[in-house]
Protein backbone atom coordinates (compact mmCIF):
# COMPACT_ATOMS: atom_id res chain seq x y z
CA UNK A 1 0.00 0.00 0.00
CA UNK A 2 1.48 3.43 -1.17
CA UNK A 3 1.03 6.45 1.36
CA UNK A 4 -1.13 9.63 1.29
CA UNK A 5 0.34 11.82 -1.80
CA UNK A 6 -0.45 15.62 -0.16
CA UNK A 7 0.82 18.87 -1.81
CA UNK A 8 1.91 19.64 1.53
CA UNK A 9 5.12 19.61 3.26
CA UNK A 10 5.79 16.18 5.48
CA UNK A 11 5.44 17.73 9.26
CA UNK A 12 2.93 20.46 8.55
CA UNK A 13 1.06 19.20 11.39
CA UNK A 14 3.42 17.40 13.38
CA UNK A 15 2.34 17.98 17.33
CA UNK A 16 -0.63 18.90 16.45
CA UNK A 17 -4.25 17.45 18.07
CA UNK A 18 -7.23 17.84 15.39
CA UNK A 19 -10.53 16.25 15.62
CA UNK A 20 -12.55 15.09 12.22
CA UNK A 21 -16.28 14.52 13.00
CA UNK A 22 -17.76 12.30 10.58
CA UNK A 23 -14.47 10.36 10.17
CA UNK A 24 -15.52 6.78 9.54
CA UNK A 25 -16.26 7.50 5.78
CA UNK A 26 -16.14 9.76 2.69
CA UNK A 27 -14.70 13.01 2.95
CA UNK A 28 -13.97 13.20 7.32
CA UNK A 29 -11.92 9.51 6.57
CA UNK A 30 -9.70 11.13 3.48
CA UNK A 31 -8.97 13.84 5.46
CA UNK A 32 -7.95 11.97 8.73
CA UNK A 33 -5.82 10.40 6.78
CA UNK A 34 -4.10 13.14 5.30
CA UNK A 35 -3.92 15.04 8.62
CA UNK A 36 -2.37 12.09 9.93
CA UNK A 37 -0.06 11.52 6.81
CA UNK A 38 1.15 15.07 7.85
CA UNK A 39 1.75 14.16 11.44
CA UNK A 40 -1.07 15.19 13.45
CA UNK A 41 -2.84 13.00 16.19
CA UNK A 42 -6.19 12.78 14.72
CA UNK A 43 -9.16 12.05 17.09
CA UNK A 44 -12.00 10.63 14.88
CA UNK A 45 -15.11 10.74 16.57
CA UNK A 46 -18.47 9.31 14.74
CA UNK A 47 -21.75 7.21 15.92
CA UNK A 48 -20.24 3.92 14.74
CA UNK A 49 -17.66 2.44 16.19
CA UNK A 50 -16.77 -0.11 14.09
CA UNK A 51 -16.17 2.49 11.14
CA UNK A 52 -14.14 4.80 13.42
CA UNK A 53 -12.08 1.57 14.45
CA UNK A 54 -11.26 0.61 10.62
CA UNK A 55 -10.13 4.19 10.04
CA UNK A 56 -7.88 4.26 12.79
CA UNK A 57 -6.26 0.56 12.32
CA UNK A 58 -6.01 1.94 8.53
CA UNK A 59 -3.79 5.13 9.30
CA UNK A 60 -2.41 3.06 12.16
CA UNK A 61 -0.82 0.50 9.00
CA UNK A 62 0.32 3.74 7.03
CA UNK A 63 2.12 4.71 9.60
CA UNK A 64 0.37 7.83 11.68
CA UNK A 65 -1.16 8.05 15.13
CA UNK A 66 -4.86 8.07 15.42
CA UNK A 67 -7.52 7.57 18.61
CA UNK A 68 -11.75 7.74 18.53
CA UNK A 69 -14.37 8.15 20.42
CA UNK A 70 -18.25 7.40 19.55
CA UNK A 71 -20.57 10.34 19.98
CA UNK A 72 -23.66 11.43 18.67
CA UNK A 73 -23.15 14.94 18.19
CA UNK A 74 -26.72 16.06 18.65
CA UNK A 75 -26.59 15.45 21.97
CA UNK A 76 -24.81 18.68 23.70
CA UNK A 77 -24.37 16.48 26.57
CA UNK A 78 -22.13 13.75 25.18
CA UNK A 79 -20.52 16.70 23.21
CA UNK A 80 -18.78 18.34 26.54
CA UNK A 81 -17.90 14.65 27.58
CA UNK A 82 -15.72 14.05 24.47
CA UNK A 83 -14.45 17.34 24.32
CA UNK A 84 -13.14 16.98 28.13
CA UNK A 85 -11.61 13.58 27.51
CA UNK A 86 -9.71 14.55 24.67
CA UNK A 87 -8.38 17.80 26.92
CA UNK A 88 -7.23 15.02 29.40
CA UNK A 89 -5.98 12.55 26.83
CA UNK A 90 -3.47 14.69 24.75
CA UNK A 91 -4.00 18.29 27.09
CA UNK A 92 -4.56 20.16 23.84
CA UNK A 93 -6.64 20.38 20.68
CA UNK A 94 -5.56 22.44 17.87
CA UNK A 95 -7.73 22.00 14.90
CA UNK A 96 -11.58 20.77 14.79
CA UNK A 97 -12.65 19.88 10.83
CA UNK A 98 -17.23 19.58 11.46
CA UNK A 99 -18.02 17.30 9.30
CA UNK A 100 -20.53 14.96 10.74
CA UNK A 101 -23.51 15.73 8.82
CA UNK A 102 -26.20 13.98 6.80
CA UNK A 103 -29.74 14.43 4.68
CA UNK A 104 -32.21 12.53 2.71
CA UNK A 105 -33.92 13.51 -0.86
CA UNK A 106 -37.68 14.94 0.13
CA UNK A 107 -39.91 17.24 -1.55
CA UNK A 108 -40.29 20.03 0.92
CA UNK A 109 -44.02 19.02 1.62
CA UNK A 110 -42.90 16.03 2.48
CA UNK A 111 -40.55 16.64 4.99
CA UNK A 112 -41.93 16.16 8.65
CA UNK A 113 -41.06 17.87 11.64
CA UNK A 114 -38.45 15.04 13.18
CA UNK A 115 -37.10 14.91 9.76
CA UNK A 116 -36.49 18.60 9.55
CA UNK A 117 -35.04 18.96 13.21
CA UNK A 118 -32.67 15.69 12.73
CA UNK A 119 -30.82 17.29 9.95
CA UNK A 120 -30.67 20.19 11.60
CA UNK A 121 -29.32 18.70 14.24
CA UNK A 122 -26.92 16.97 12.21
CA UNK A 123 -25.51 19.98 9.79
CA UNK A 124 -25.63 22.52 12.08
CA UNK A 125 -26.73 22.51 16.16
CA UNK A 126 -23.89 19.39 16.46
CA UNK A 127 -21.50 21.72 14.84
CA UNK A 128 -22.43 24.54 17.02
CA UNK A 129 -21.99 21.87 19.81
CA UNK A 130 -18.56 20.50 18.90
CA UNK A 131 -16.87 24.23 18.21
CA UNK A 132 -18.32 25.82 21.19
CA UNK A 133 -16.48 23.01 23.35
CA UNK A 134 -13.86 23.10 21.38
CA UNK A 135 -13.23 26.52 21.48
CA UNK A 136 -14.45 26.69 25.63
CA UNK A 137 -12.29 23.88 26.56
CA UNK A 138 -9.35 24.34 24.63
CA UNK A 139 -8.58 26.85 21.84
CA UNK A 140 -9.71 29.79 23.68
CA UNK A 141 -6.47 29.99 25.56
CA UNK A 142 -4.42 28.21 23.20
CA UNK A 143 -6.06 29.35 19.72
CA UNK A 144 -6.90 26.88 17.14
CA UNK A 145 -8.34 26.52 13.71
CA UNK A 146 -11.70 25.08 12.77
CA UNK A 147 -13.39 23.96 9.48
CA UNK A 148 -16.73 23.32 9.27
CA UNK A 149 -17.96 21.59 6.59
CA UNK A 150 -21.40 23.09 4.34
CA UNK A 151 -22.41 22.46 1.09
CA UNK A 152 -23.10 23.52 -2.84
CA UNK A 153 -26.38 25.30 -1.51
CA UNK A 154 -26.16 28.81 -3.13
CA UNK A 155 -29.33 29.96 -4.58
CA UNK A 156 -31.26 26.73 -3.34
CA UNK A 157 -31.27 23.06 -2.96
CA UNK A 158 -34.56 21.12 -4.07
CA UNK A 159 -35.54 18.35 -2.43
CA UNK A 160 -33.29 18.88 0.01
CA UNK A 161 -34.71 22.06 1.96
CA UNK A 162 -33.40 20.93 5.59
CA UNK A 163 -30.04 20.48 4.36
CA UNK A 164 -30.06 23.55 2.53
CA UNK A 165 -31.04 25.93 5.34
CA UNK A 166 -28.90 23.93 7.98
CA UNK A 167 -26.18 24.91 5.90
CA UNK A 168 -26.66 28.43 4.93
CA UNK A 169 -27.08 28.79 9.19
CA UNK A 170 -23.92 27.19 9.25
CA UNK A 171 -21.92 29.79 7.12
CA UNK A 172 -23.42 32.44 9.13
CA UNK A 173 -22.82 30.60 12.38
CA UNK A 174 -18.74 30.75 10.66
CA UNK A 175 -18.55 34.01 9.91
CA UNK A 176 -19.92 34.98 13.81
CA UNK A 177 -17.54 32.73 15.14
CA UNK A 178 -14.62 34.16 13.29
CA UNK A 179 -15.26 37.38 14.10
CA UNK A 180 -16.09 36.41 18.13
CA UNK A 181 -13.02 34.28 18.76
CA UNK A 182 -10.34 35.96 16.74
CA UNK A 183 -9.17 38.24 19.68
CA UNK A 184 -8.48 34.64 21.09
CA UNK A 185 -6.43 33.22 17.95
CA UNK A 186 -9.01 31.30 16.73
CA UNK A 187 -9.86 31.07 13.24
CA UNK A 188 -13.43 29.68 11.93
CA UNK A 189 -13.43 28.72 8.32
CA UNK A 190 -15.72 26.81 5.98
CA UNK A 191 -15.01 24.46 2.74
CA UNK A 192 -18.17 24.39 0.62
CA UNK A 193 -18.06 20.67 -1.38
CA UNK A 194 -19.84 20.59 -4.66
CA UNK A 195 -20.88 17.32 -6.44
CA UNK A 196 -18.00 14.96 -4.84
CA UNK A 197 -17.77 11.04 -5.66
CA UNK A 198 -17.81 10.16 -2.19
CA UNK A 199 -18.69 6.75 -0.78
CA UNK A 200 -21.67 8.95 0.73
CA UNK A 201 -23.05 8.70 -2.47
CA UNK A 202 -23.94 4.79 -2.21
CA UNK A 203 -26.32 6.13 1.09
CA UNK A 204 -29.14 7.58 -1.96
CA UNK A 205 -31.99 4.55 -2.82
CA UNK A 206 -31.16 2.98 -5.86
CA UNK A 207 -33.85 4.53 -8.26
CA UNK A 208 -31.30 8.30 -7.12
CA UNK A 209 -28.67 6.31 -9.47
CA UNK A 210 -29.68 7.92 -12.83
CA UNK A 211 -30.26 11.33 -11.42
CA UNK A 212 -26.54 11.26 -9.31
CA UNK A 213 -24.63 10.03 -11.93
CA UNK A 214 -26.00 13.04 -14.47
CA UNK A 215 -25.00 15.46 -11.89
CA UNK A 216 -21.26 15.60 -13.86
CA UNK A 217 -22.37 17.10 -16.62
CA UNK A 218 -23.59 20.13 -14.86
CA UNK A 219 -20.30 21.15 -13.44
CA UNK A 220 -18.19 23.61 -15.90
CA UNK A 221 -15.21 21.44 -15.16
CA UNK A 222 -17.05 18.22 -16.08
CA UNK A 223 -16.54 15.90 -14.02
CA UNK A 224 -17.33 15.57 -9.98
CA UNK A 225 -14.81 16.52 -7.49
CA UNK A 226 -12.30 13.71 -5.48
CA UNK A 227 -12.31 13.68 -1.58
CA UNK A 228 -8.73 14.31 -2.28
CA UNK A 229 -9.38 17.88 -3.93
CA UNK A 230 -12.00 18.55 -1.01
CA UNK A 231 -9.28 17.60 2.00
CA UNK A 232 -6.45 19.39 0.09
CA UNK A 233 -8.74 22.54 1.14
CA UNK A 234 -9.72 21.32 4.36
CA UNK A 235 -5.93 20.74 5.38
CA UNK A 236 -5.05 24.14 3.68
CA UNK A 237 -7.58 26.54 6.23
CA UNK A 238 -6.16 24.34 9.13
CA UNK A 239 -3.07 24.70 8.50
CA UNK A 240 -0.33 28.51 9.32
CA UNK A 241 -0.60 28.62 5.29
CA UNK A 242 -3.74 30.61 5.95
CA UNK A 243 -3.59 32.48 8.82
CA UNK A 244 -5.06 35.27 8.10
CA UNK A 245 -8.01 33.78 6.36
CA UNK A 246 -11.08 33.79 8.97
CA UNK A 247 -14.55 34.02 8.33
CA UNK A 248 -14.47 32.70 4.49
CA UNK A 249 -15.78 29.91 2.72
CA UNK A 250 -13.86 27.88 0.15
CA UNK A 251 -16.11 26.24 -2.71
CA UNK A 252 -14.92 22.89 -4.06
CA UNK A 253 -17.11 22.70 -6.76
CA UNK A 254 -15.78 22.69 -9.92
CA UNK A 255 -17.45 26.14 -10.42
CA UNK A 256 -21.35 24.39 -10.33
CA UNK A 257 -23.37 27.24 -8.67
CA UNK A 258 -21.60 29.53 -11.60
CA UNK A 259 -23.44 27.66 -14.09
CA UNK A 260 -27.37 29.42 -14.64
CA UNK A 261 -30.00 28.31 -17.49
CA UNK A 262 -29.67 29.81 -20.91
CA UNK A 263 -26.69 31.42 -20.58
CA UNK A 264 -25.50 28.48 -22.92
CA UNK A 265 -23.36 25.03 -22.02
CA UNK A 266 -19.80 26.21 -20.88
CA UNK A 267 -18.81 22.53 -20.12
CA UNK A 268 -15.47 21.38 -20.26
CA UNK A 269 -14.59 18.97 -23.01
CA UNK A 270 -13.10 15.15 -22.32
CA UNK A 271 -9.59 16.68 -23.58
CA UNK A 272 -9.30 19.35 -21.83
CA UNK A 273 -10.82 17.92 -18.76
CA UNK A 274 -7.35 16.24 -18.28
CA UNK A 275 -5.39 19.49 -18.96
CA UNK A 276 -2.82 20.11 -16.19
CA UNK A 277 -4.55 22.84 -14.25
CA UNK A 278 -8.06 20.84 -13.62
CA UNK A 279 -7.64 17.52 -14.31
CA UNK A 280 -8.71 15.63 -11.37
CA UNK A 281 -6.17 15.13 -8.03
CA UNK A 282 -6.72 11.85 -6.27
CA UNK A 283 -3.92 11.82 -3.50
CA UNK A 284 -6.22 9.30 -1.42
CA UNK A 285 -3.98 5.48 -1.90
CA UNK A 286 -7.13 4.12 -0.67
CA UNK A 287 -9.98 5.88 -2.09
CA UNK A 288 -12.53 3.81 -4.02
CA UNK A 289 -15.36 5.09 -6.45
CA UNK A 290 -18.51 4.96 -4.92
CA UNK A 291 -20.56 2.04 -6.97
CA UNK A 292 -23.31 4.46 -7.97
CA UNK A 293 -20.50 6.29 -10.04
CA UNK A 294 -19.83 3.22 -11.47
CA UNK A 295 -23.11 2.66 -12.62
CA UNK A 296 -23.46 -0.43 -9.48
CA UNK A 297 -26.24 -0.66 -7.06
CA UNK A 298 -24.84 -0.47 -3.67
CA UNK A 299 -25.61 -2.80 -1.37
Amino acid sequence: MSAYRSVFAPGTFAGQVVIVTGGGSGIGRCTAHELAALGAHVVLIGRKLEKLHTVATEIAADGGRATFHSCDIRKEDDVADVVQAIVVAHGRIDGLVNNAGGQYIAKAEAIKGKGWEAVVASNLTGGFYMARECFTQAMKERGGAIVNIVADMWGSMPGMAHSGAARAGMMNLTETLALEWARHGVRVNAVAPGYIASSGMDHYPPEAGEQLRSMAATVPLGRFGTEAETSAAIVFLLSAASSFITGSVVRVDGGRPNARGGWGDFTARADTQQRDAVKPFDGFHRYRAPKVVQGERAE
